[in-house]
């Protein structure tokens, strides 16, 4: 993925396959000053069981040598640094007793100009190679492989290629194909990968008109759509004007063109050795046979004399202003709204040396201090000015070679954008005089304490964030055993705290306030600015295409017909046979269960998980939404919201963020809304989650019932300050994640559920919080009115839910405080049953936004039309996406991502493109899968891959934590264990004639009979609308 948000702060980072990164992905733990911002999202990893130390790493085998070897506590493992005889390479081997293995290997790809080759490289190098020699084993293994991850990474300085896996053989052929991949890729004698992947000129016909077209290049077009992405860009380059960083390693789409193919090759040659590698094997796997794996390919090659290292950034001795510009909307031009969105911000190198470990987490610990919610007094500071919407920048980022820090506002009004900067320096220096508050620290020291103890990271491998960690020290010729260790510098960190001394003050004074290498930022609307860019690039290709002859253009149309007809042209079913598959045998033919307890009390339900979770309590309370009237159901997120950031009847907001944080490992409030299959009324409710030690539970239970039964909802300043960062949230969003906006557009136009989700979370939820600010300046008595409306009808005890996981001992201490939450809420709610028989109507529709590409979806409702769910619709669905549609959207159409989702709750089947420069051509492609399906001819083999695929998914690797929510989504929707043994049937004995009935099926929802939501630009849906003049409703957003 593209997103700055995966990883860092602010670091730009680009992966392979959108698709493949879980919104969730982002590690939570990293090096040391990471730690502050890793906590906010509290995301969730419960470790296994505690072993006992493994034994002892084996000093030499399999041309590897022993150079230092740790028994790391933090994590139950042994960590050993190896180099290799041969080639110098370095290798870090974690043994533990965690199934879910992870390999990577990391690159340092440093580069003098913005063309783009490490992120091009990167998607070609997985696109074939000596020992896998077909178009994408990538896709191969994504078809037929049980991985948890896959994918690869670009950041500015480095390329990485990680894979993990709970099952063993999995685990070892998803490794031999990477490391062919990296060492040997066909793509260095195969120009048309490069075309492919990178750019190419595209002519279809001679009297056409030429273009350019590439996977990387399209995606990039994406990227520098997006304002934010713009904003933190233009931070990199401003911050390091003089090293790697001042350039873009993704590629700068204005750039992307001037890369040459022998470029791209030299680059190959030039970094990708072993001596200039990193290696990372984590897990249970056999640690030998990890040295016999490396050195099999390692010993081909011999040392090389590469200089990869990043130069650091020497520091300006005073501060710099620079002033940007980016793609506005139309409403720019008139003096509307999007006029005033400006982005204004300050940034700070910190320092050009190493910092020692105490100062990196002093650091980690001051900037959750400042900025790690929404009551810290420097983020509180920025939302209480109204200078801005929202807050960007994040803090500290050490994701680089030297870490920086960088905070400001966007939707700023340009006149105001010097008044960001004084505030930010005016606030620093009252904090570094006045320092933190006791309970503010202990929060602090609680919630980051709980994050690295409880090492939770979601459906993010363990081993992935390890490495990650590890690596961001070890690229940089740092001990990278450092970030991995943290429990002694914690401890002195605390001593130091308990003494008394000002461990603060002096950090704000040296690296912020006295520190000259500062640069202000501003980035200012510009509506003109998309039609320059398009026209700079359309003048480019044109004054190119005039110096050519006939017989050049005729050879550019040919090979344009030859690149596409190696892309359209299929792998033969011998050559696949390379890639390694497991076999339906290595499948579990039984489903596996969470053990389960349903009780009642209080005229509630208790469900009770008994699992080791390293003594920590994770608990969801469920509460109806059933009674709620439609025309409250939008004001829902911003009503979860309010509960936790307008304080009690008896704290402030301040306080109550600060005993969230003092007494729990995070509180979360968030709707559920899902179709229920066979049902008309969507499953709607309200989801409190919480989780603490188990010794807390008690404090954990308290924190829920006041925030429920006492939280203030009138503070209109603050709902006001929330408002302004959805709207510009949500903007932000539209234009970098438009697929998913279509997608909830669709599923609004044919069940109950998804019209909900959309007015909660979709383009109607966008329109409802901007009318929602003019009618909180006008009457917001009425607002505060239907928020206790919402609580009122939310607040029963009888109907709700109490989910509980756990270990035995933990659940029974939280027992009585469980039933003592319960019995503090009022039997019954506030109103009856509501109906909400709504659905947008079934109409084409183009959202408008100032971009360079396009996401389309099309879809419908296959249960309307009397498809009958059947497990073998999860392995068709994902061989659609995997072959017709990666191959026809992505490959040859040149989109970042092409895929379908079928929802069998509701029946909802949808077909999605993310940065795409196609817009009808992708409707036709579309058009054409249930044709696609109708005419394979998979053999036995090709279905068990499809069939594995699809189980890798449905047994998608678990923690603990997630075990107990996914019983409690079962429960609540009603699937039973003998439904799913029933589904699990029904996929391992997927044939033919179930691809035969699905393509059937979902030919009910293309062509005239399903419908198409883009999000698009203006001028794109213009000339759609007069081609085809009744084809769509055109509604601007941006």
């Amino acid at each position: 993925g593209s997103s700055r948000a995966t990883f860092g702060v602010w670091t730009p980072m680009y992966g392979r396959n959108a698709s493949l990164l879980p919104q969730s992905a982002a590690p939570t733990a990293r090096s040391m000053p990471g730690i502050g911002r890793t906590t906010r999202g509290l995301r969730v990893q419960a470790v296994a069981a505690p072993a006992a130390p493994p034994a002892s790493a084996v000093k030499q085998a399999h041309g590897f040598t022993l150079q230092r070897e740790q028994f790391v506590r933090e994590y139950d493992s042994v960590v050993a640094l190896y180099k290799h005889d041969k080639t110098g390479a370095e290798f870090i081997s974690v043994v533990n007793g965690d199934e879910n293995k992870t390999f990577g290997v990391v690159f340092r790809t440093p580069v003098d100009n913005s063309y783009g080759i490490p992120h091009i490289l990167e998607h070609s190098v997985l696109c074939g190679s000596r020992k896998y020699p077909i178009k994408e084993p990538f896709v191969e293994l994504m078809k037929g492989s049980l991985n948890t991850f896959l994918n690869a990474f670009t950041y500015p300085d480095r390329t990485c290629y990680p894979v993990a896996s709970a099952n063993t053989q999995d685990f070892y052929n998803l490794v031999d194909v990477y490391m062919d991949a990296v060492f040997h890729p066909r793509c260095i004698s195969d120009e048309k990968v490069f075309e492919q992947e990178g750019w190419h000129h595209e002519l279809d016909k001679k009297d056409d008109q030429l273009t350019y077209k590439g996977v990387v290049f399209n995606e990039m077009k994406g990227v520098y759509s997006s304002p934010d992405s713009m904003y933190y860009r233009m931070v990199q380059q401003s911050l390091f004007p003089d090293n790697t960083y001042r350039h873009d390693s993704g590629g700068d789409p204005s750039q992307i063109p001037n890369l040459t193919y022998e470029e791209f090759k030299e680059f190959h040659a030039k970094y990708y050795s072993p001596t200039n590698a990193r290696f990372w094997f984590y897990g249970n796997d056999d640690p030998v046979k990890r040295l016999e794996i490396l050195d099999k390919v390692l010993s081909e090659f011999g040392p090389v004399d590469v200089s990869s290292a990043v130069d650091a950034q020497p520091l300006h001795k005073e501060p710099r202003r620079l002033v940007h510009h980016y793609a506005a909307g139309e409403a720019a031009a008139d003096g509307g709204a999007d006029a005033q969105k400006a982005y204004a911000g300050v940034s700070w190198v910190l320092t050009e040396e190493p910092l020692d470990v105490e100062t990196e987490l002093a650091l980690g610990f001051l900037d959750y201090l400042m900025l790690g919610t929404s009551a810290s007094p420097l983020r509180k500071a920025l939302n209480d000015s109204s200078l801005g919407e929202a807050v960007i920048g994040g803090g500290i980022d050490d994701e680089l070679r030297q870490p920086i820090f960088s905070l400001g506002l966007k939707g700023v009004k340009p006149e105001d954008a010097d008044k960001v900067e004084a505030l930010i320096l005016e606030k620093l220096g009252e904090l570094e005089k006045t320092g933190f508050s006791a309970t503010a620290i202990e929060a602090a020291v609680n919630s980051i304490e709980f994050s690295l103890r409880e090492n939770n990271t979601g459906r993010f491998p363990r081993g992935l964030s390890l490495m990650l960690r590890a690596v961001g020290a070890w690229i940089y010729d740092r001990d990278p055993f450092q970030p991995i260790q943290w429990e002694s510098a914690l401890d002195n960190f605390k001593a130091r705290l308990a003494s008394g001394e000002d461990v603060f003050g002096p950090l704000i004074r040296r690296y912020l306030l006295d520190n000259t290498h500062r640069v202000s930022t501003t980035l200012l609307p510009d509506p003109t600015l998309a039609k320059k860019v398009d026209a700079e690039e359309r003048a480019r290709i044109d004054g190119f295409a005039s110096g050519l002859s006939e017989d050049q253009l005729a050879s550019i149309a040919a090979n344009t017909a030859e690149l596409k007809r190696l892309q359209e042209t299929p792998d033969s079913a011998d050559a696949l046979k390379c890639v390694p598959t497991l076999q339906l045998s290595d499948i579990d033919p039984k489903i596996t269960t969470v053990p389960t307890d349903v009780t009642s009390s209080n005229g509630a339900t208790l469900l009770t998980h008994d699992l080791f979770t390293n003594n920590v309590l994770y608990a969801e309370l469920v509460l109806d939404m059933a009674a709620l009237p439609a025309r409250l159901l939008p004001l829902v997120p911003l009503f979860c919201d309010s509960l936790t950031q307008m304080g009690t009847a008896s704290e402030s907001f301040v306080k109550l963020t600060e005993r969230i944080g003092r007494k729990t490992g995070g509180l979360a409030i968030s709707p559920l809304v899902s179709a229920v299959r066979g049902r008309a009324d969507p499953l709607a409710k309200l989801i409190v989650s919480v989780k603490a030690t188990a010794d807390k539970a008690g404090d954990a239970m308290q924190v829920v019932r006041d925030v429920l039964l006492t939280a203030r909802l009138g503070d209109r300043v603050r709902f006001e300050q929330m408002i302004a960062e959805t709207a510009a949230d949500m903007e932000a969003d539209v234009i970098g994640s438009g697929h998913s906006y279509a997608a909830r557009r669709l599923s609004a136009q044919t069940s109950v559920a998804g019209w909900v989700r959309e007015q909660m979370g979709g383009y109607s939820y966008l329109k409802f919080v901007r009318e929602l600010s003019m009618r909180v300046e006008d009457d917001w008595d009425a607002v505060v009115a239907d928020m206790e409306e919402i609580r009122a009808a939310l607040l029963s005890r009888n109907g709700a839910i109490v989910n509980l996981t756990g270990d035995a001992k933990t659940l029974s201490a939280a027992q009585p405080h469980v039933e003592e939450l319960l019995a503090s809420l009022p039997p019954s709610g506030a109103g009856d049953a509501a109906r909400w028989a709504s659905t947008l109507p079934r109409v084409n529709e183009a959202l408008t936004v100032p971009t360079q590409v396009n996401y389309v979806g099309q879809g419908g409702n296959l249960y309307a039309d009397g498809y009958q769910l059947h497990g073998s619709a999860y392995v068709i669905e994902k061989h659609l996406a995997n072959t017709w549609l990666w191959d026809k959207v992505r490959v040859v159409g040149g989109a970042y991502g092409g895929f379908c989702s079928f929802d069998p709750h509701s029946g909802s089947f949808l077909q999605l493109s993310y940065r795409d420069p196609g817009l009808m051509e992708t409707v036709d492609i579309y058009d054409g899968s249930a044709d696609f399906l109708r005419g394979l001819k998979l053999d036995k083999q090709e279905i068990t891959k499809a069939i594995i695929g699809a189980m890798g998914d449905i047994d998608s690797y678990q923690l603990p934590d997630a075990k107990g929510y996914s019983a409690l989504s079962r429960y609540l929707l009603g699937v039973s264990d003998d439904e799913r043994q029933q589904r699990r049937d029904e996929i391992l004995s997927t044939g033919m004639a179930d691809f035969k009935t699905f393509a059937d099926a979902i030919s009910s929802v293309s062509g005239d009979a399903g419908r198409v939501v883009a999000v698009t630009s203006a001028d794109k849906a213009k000339a759609v609308a007069e081609a085809r003049p009744d084809f769509w409703k055109v509604t601007k957003v941006l």
